[in-house]
């Protein structure tokens, strides 16, 4: 099943995609898909839902994240892009859930930015609680997939000191979405493809059968490092063609347009605004 949310941010009602790609209101089963609802989201057909009227906003597909946990440099070919050598153990850093945003708001790039980044990750959303899962355990505690777009500020997040932080929790810098894929719709999450066009021209390209770490062993190894809670996302590294790792480097300005796709879990379509 593929779920959505949509409405006004921070006011979003709960929904389901029909057949047909048409939105059925989801709120009179569940208040939400936050929380909770994420360890037993319903299975329902969509036909006997209402359907959502017009065209409205769709926000991101998971709400009341408790944690926005994101793995580094964990596709083969993105670190031989940036000439690093392939990590021997996940590389786990935090994004602030303050920076997630709907799939096709705006991505507000802060002031004084000049090397704004997209990174397109297969994105975990958590449906169980997980403490000390074994790989064979960590997919049963999976409620979906979507895509996330870790957009970064190399400056910010190189060139100053301190941990990469500063450059990947900007308000904004989570684009999330559409669509909350259960794991039976998805398929093989380790065989996607992954891409990024900026003003219609493909930056970024690969396939998530090329992550050093895979989504199990991601699920497993965070759970050994903390509690992971129904409705936490993990954004799972990008592949190769991030703007640092072009030559010569590109990075965002105003008014351009990302359009982030993952087979199967939809498209983003982010304008890039710079703040006033």
């Amino acid at each position: 099943m593929r779920f959505v949310r949509y409405g006004e941010a921070g006011h979003e009602r709960p929904a389901v995609l029909d057949a047909e790609g048409q939105l059925r209101d989801l709120s009179g089963v569940v208040p939400d898909l936050a929380g909770p609802v994420m360890a037993d989201l319903p299975r329902i057909n969509p036909q006997s839902l209402p359907l959502v009227p017009g065209t409205p906003r769709i926000g991101p597909p998971v709400g009341q994240v408790g944690k926005l946990v994101c793995i580094g440099l964990n596709y083969s070919d993105h670190a031989a892009e940036l000439g690093v050598e392939p990590p021997e153990d996940p590389v786990v850093f935090l994004k602030a859930t303050s920076a997630i945003n709907g799939p096709h708001d705006p991505v507000i790039l802060p002031r004084g930015s000049q090397k704004g980044d997209w990174e397109v990750e297969l994105g975990i959303v958590i449906g169980r609680r997980a403490k000390y899962v074994t790989e064979a355990q960590a997919l049963r505690h999976v409620a979906g997939y979507t895509i996330v777009n870790d957009v970064s500020e190399r400056e910010f997040q190189l060139e100053r000191s301190g941990q990469w932080t500063k450059g990947k929790s900007c308000d904004t810098f989570a684009p999330m979405g559409p669509w909350l894929v259960t794991p039976d719709t998805a398929g093989d999450v380790q065989a996607l493809d992954l891409s990024v066009d900026v003003n219609g021209e493909r930056m970024q390209s690969g396939n998530s059968g090329r992550m050093i770490f895979s989504v199990a062993r991601i699920v497993s190894y965070l759970s050994e490092l903390m509690m992971l809670e129904p409705g936490d996302v993990i954004a799972t590294g990008t592949p190769p063609g991030v703007g640092m790792g072009h030559t010569p480097q590109r990075f965002l300005k105003d008014g351009d347009e990302m359009v982030l796709r993952i087979s199967g879990l939809g498209e983003q379509r982010s304008p890039v605004r710079a703040e006033r």
